[in-house]
């Protein structure tokens, strides 16, 4: 496998195939680099070198119990994207990977990076407060802390097989390969960084990172997506963004890289080629 060090001694795995200009992906939460799996096939066939790396206490990544916070998140990346002396890049993050992209873009990234895409991300802040009074209330992250805690393997059954796919709506096509697959990723990493994780994604400010941002960024959001609900994110992220750029799917969910991977590769290779 291919793992770097970082300075506190974390294992951190990551897949880095082909040649060309580089994209790298950051993946959301519980998941792994396999998340990634439709886009990584899609640009290594259209001629890109493609990176995607576990987070720490994620997939085959170390199950760290400290340092499961954004800030650490971020240089981490910052210390793979050294390690493989990455230049030109595009930095793709999907929900939690979103706001690993944002906070790394705009403390680490100045001379390395080209572009940025947030895919149903994070940004700029989830949670609800008289600052954010349009957020998702701290009951409902506290609710997922307590259904971690109390039994991991059940609540990464239920997320997929409901509000992450969209797969609770009317209609839904639902896939047991889709469900299967994302408790397999949940599982393999560690339960003291998945719960941790819950309070990096949901309480981090972007804020501050997403008006430090230089380069291009395309923010690419479902407006069904009933986990990162759009109205509290990419309609805000846009807004902050020096030279953001807004594309909205309608009807489309949260996890909509995977279960609408044709149309969300095509736009973001149109997006990579302007």
């Amino acid at each position: 496998m291919s793992t770097i060090k970082t300075k506190d001694g974390t294992t951190i795995f990551y897949k880095d195939w082909g040649t060309g200009q580089p994209i790298v992906f950051h993946h959301g939460w519980p998941l792994s680099s396999d998340d990634w799996d439709a886009q990584l096939l899609f640009f290594l066939a259209h001629g890109y070198r493609v990176i995607a790396h576990d987070r720490r206490g994620h997939g085959r990544s170390t199950q760290t119990w400290a340092g499961n916070d954004m800030d650490t998140y971020a240089a981490d990346v910052a210390e793979l994207t050294t390690a493989l002396n990455l230049r030109d890049a595009v930095h793709v993050g999907h929900s939690t990977g979103g706001g690993e992209v944002a906070r790394y873009v705009a403390q680490h990234g100045k001379g390395r990076v080209a572009k940025a895409v947030l895919i149903g991300a994070v940004p700029p802040i989830m949670v609800k407060s008289e600052q954010n009074p349009n957020g998702t209330p701290i009951e409902v992250f506290d609710n997922f802390r307590q259904a971690l805690a109390t039994n991991r393997a059940q609540l990464y059954r239920d997320v997929p097989s409901g509000p992450f796919y969209g797969f609770n709506r009317p209609n839904a096509k639902v896939s047991d390969g889709i469900i299967d697959n994302w408790w397999r990723q949940g599982m393999i990493g560690g339960a003291k960084a998945h719960y941790d994780c819950i309070k990096a994604f949901s309480e981090t400010d972007f804020t501050d990172d997403l008006k430090r941002i230089e380069v291009p960024t395309l923010v690419m959001h479902g407006d069904d997506d009933q986990i990162v609900p759009i109205a509290d994110a990419a309609l805000l992220s846009v807004k902050l963004l020096k030279h953001g750029t807004l594309k909205v799917y309608p009807g489309y969910p949260h996890g909509m890289a995977t279960t609408h991977s044709e149309q969300i590769n095509v736009d973001l290779l149109q997006f990579i080629k302007s």
